[in-house]
């Protein structure tokens, strides 16, 4: 019962929402847009709760195992720390909770993408290897679209930048499109499952 429960309510709101969406009366588009706007909100705060305790119980037991006691500290530390600032001072323009989030959060959110910046340049040298016909055809049209995004555009031939935009325009965009139709019916396909009760991962467990 304790499974059966979230199951029928799943099942209920996915028709629901289902059949919502595909109706033209403007009640039902009302619905729809008040659930899809204003309670889905109250969902995100409901499941952003779930994630914050979920981090919590993840760092209290790796510290009490001995894992990286002072990177967990700091992570807990916080996790506290912001929202008693926001409670006490706001987060107004010159409040405590908006310094630490100039100097802390957005300095490290920089230095990560940064580092990003490293990991994509590697992994793009070690695909960009000319060891077949495709792979020759994927560096020359990577090689053509940096060439355009760069400063050294207005240097270039004109033909050079048509060739680029001509392969976002269509090459491109037609593997971009066949990735969105695949994402899409993964999606639906999914959806399906777990309105359905087939997959029952999401209830936590197996079975």
């Amino acid at each position: 019962m304790s499974r059966r429960l979230p199951q029928i309510v799943c099942l209920l709101f996915g028709l629901i929402m289902f059949t919502l969406y595909f109706l033209d009366h403007p009640t039902a588009k009302q619905i729809n847009t008040l659930i899809l706007v204003d309670y889905w909100q109250i969902i995100f705060a409901f499941t952003l709760v779930v994630g914050v305790i979920s981090f919590i119980r993840n760092h209290v037991t790796a510290i009490s195992r001995g894992n990286d006691r002072l990177y967990r500290l700091l992570s807990l530390f916080g996790v506290v720390l912001m929202p008693i600032l926001a409670l006490i001072w706001g987060i107004k323009g010159d409040s405590p909770f908006m310094w630490v989030f100039e100097n802390v959060q957005v300095p490290l959110q920089s230095t990560v993408f940064s580092l990003l910046a490293f990991f994509v340049a590697s992994a793009a040298f070690r695909g960009f290897h000319a060891r077949s016909g495709p792979a020759a055809v994927l560096l020359i049209a990577a090689f053509l679209t940096i060439l355009s995004r760069s400063s050294l555009e207005g240097l270039l031939p004109d033909f050079i930048p048509d060739i680029a935009v001509w392969v976002r325009n269509n090459p491109s965009m037609a593997a971009r499109r066949a990735i969105l139709i695949g994402i899409g019916l993964g999606s639906l396909t999914t959806s399906l499952r777990v309105i359905l009760g087939i997959e029952r991962t999401w209830l936590g467990g197996e079975k």
